[in-house]
């Protein structure tokens, strides 16, 4: 699955599963644009990529910022082939607890950053004929849990706009397929299990999510995102590719 002289811009791949796939699709070949809020380490993750890739500090959720990344992107390379629309976070919360900023934040990054990205990507696939969007979705678009109520909402819509645009963009040869995954251990958990008074239990208990028993690894879900971007997957558009470890199947 060579992506040799393809440029790809992974949104969130400073770390977790963005990083990974930026790490994977390099190695297939591609020049990897990392967009991350964390300027710093997204350009540290282009440097250890060697290459052409490159590090952009910006926030997906503004309009502006997005504009700018994909004007660097089409004046720098004069091409766009793959999009990986993969920036998000969750927050805990019900409809009668979370506070309506931390709503409005969370769908701002995971919804509107995937509908801004793909604005103005899809103009330069477009002139070169084509290119492929994967959105990062997530199981919980099919099997809901609890006390994550905009988490849920946002994979959901996620999953929705991967269709719509699917529909929309067919005849312009521009796939968009979406991947979701189950629980990931990325350093966000990291972070989880260095908090909590008996990481053992916490770990045990996100291992037992999924019929598999342990939680999945970035690198399976890069694989996924990269199997969806290339030239062994020119039927599949509008999918939902899920890798959950049978998460979604209990």
């Amino acid at each position: 699955m060579s992506f040799a002289g393809k440029v790809v811009v992974v949104t969130g791949g400073a770390s977790g599963i963005g990083r990974a796939t930026a790490d994977l699709f390099s190695r297939e070949g591609a020049t990897v644009v990392i967009a991350d809020k964390n300027g710093n380490a997204a350009d540290e993750a282009a440097r250890q990529l060697g290459g052409e890739s490159t590090g952009v500090r910006a926030d997906v959720s503004c309009s502006e910022d997005v504009r700018a990344l994909m004007a660097l992107v089409d004046a720098r390379f004069s091409r766009l082939d793959v999009l990986v629309n993969n920036a998000g976070f969750g927050v805990a919360g019900t409809v009668q607890n979370l506070p309506e900023e931390d709503w409005d934040s969370l769908m701002s990054v995971n919804v509107r950053s995937v509908f801004l990205c793909s604005k103005y990507a899809i103009p330069i696939m477009e002139r070169l004929g084509g290119g492929a969007i994967v959105n990062t979705g997530s199981y919980t678009a099919m099997v809901a849990i609890p006390n994550r109520v905009a988490y849920v909402t946002s994979k959901g819509a996620i999953a929705a706009l991967t269709r719509a645009m699917a529909l929309d963009h067919a005849t312009q040869n521009i796939r968009v397929n979406c991947v979701a995954p189950g629980t990931i251990e990325t350093p966000w958990f990291d972070r989880t299990f260095a908090a909590s008074d008996n990481p053992d239990e916490v770990r045990k208990a996100l291992n037992g999510r999924a019929p598999m028993n342990r939680m999945g690894r970035p690198e399976e879900v890069a694989e996924a995102i990269l199997w969806l971007a290339s030239d062994r997957a020119t039927f599949a558009t509008g999918s939902v590719l899920t890798v959950d470890g049978g998460t979604s199947i209990w």
